[in-house]
């Protein structure tokens, strides 16, 4: 993660905190250290962000701080353009929504060239022939970020069904499939559940105890990445 990305981040927890936050539930949240936050906060405290609080006691966000306007190169609206044609046009309707919505607001504050830019059609990304699926991921999106589980029935490669209880930590577009992956309960392991094999799913309001982005990173770590497998078995 890039540093600005991690300031935004580290923003919007404390935008979500109504009281006091100390520094450590800070770091295990953004999986940092604590002497990263305290530096990055008095980076955002540098920048006009008014965050009351110290080391050792917390911090809180006081209302009203808004970030700087960004300012692109054409090389970057190039590449916000592939990217949310790609967004648009490889995962789903909600997602396509979302993306088109923040072209636009991206448009309202560019400057008249960029906006040239902005529009040009250039470049071109495909349209996915993605494998029928009756799965609503934009329910899957809200359970990642919510760590919420899932309970899934799952065809097998025999299409033997098998019910299934997930953590589900990354929605995965490979190709011409759509993969989620998580922590499966019964195999106590990370697992790869392509979307157009479930069967059925209930989105649980249970929570999974850990850490999503924790997990996101044990997973990546594997020595065999578990991407590789195509299939929950």
């Amino acid at each position: 993660m890039s540093r600005s990305h991690r300031l935004f981040d580290l923003l919007q927890e404390l935008r979500r905190r109504r009281g006091t936050v100390s520094g450590g539930a800070l770091a295990r949240e953004l999986d940092v250290s604590l002497r990263t936050i305290r530096r990055d906060i008095a980076t955002l405290q540098a920048m006009g962000a008014d965050i009351d609080g110290e080391p050792g006691v917390g911090y809180i966000l006081r209302p009203g701080f808004v970030l700087p306007p960004l300012s692109f190169t054409e090389e970057e609206i190039q590449a916000l353009v592939v990217g949310a044609q790609w967004v648009s046009r490889q995962t789903d309707e909600a997602l396509a929504r979302a993306v088109q919505n923040a072209l636009a607001k991206i448009h309202g504050v560019l400057s008249p060239d960029m906006r040239r830019a902005l529009d040009d059609s250039a470049l071109f990304v495909s349209r996915s022939q993605a494998a029928a699926s009756g799965v609503d991921l934009a329910r899957v999106r809200r359970a990642l970020r919510e760590q919420w589980k899932m309970r899934i029935t799952y065809a097998d490669e025999d299409d033997t069904p098998m019910d299934r209880t997930l953590w589900p930590i990354m929605l995965g577009f490979i190709e011409n499939q759509r993969f989620i992956a998580g922590w499966c309960e019964l195999t106590s392991d990370f697992r790869l559940f392509r979307t157009d094999r479930i069967l059925k799913v209930d989105f649980l309001e249970e929570r999974y105890a850990r850490n999503r982005r924790r997990l996101v990173k044990e997973w990546r770590a594997r020595d065999e990445h578990p991407c590789r497998r195509t299939d929950c078995s």
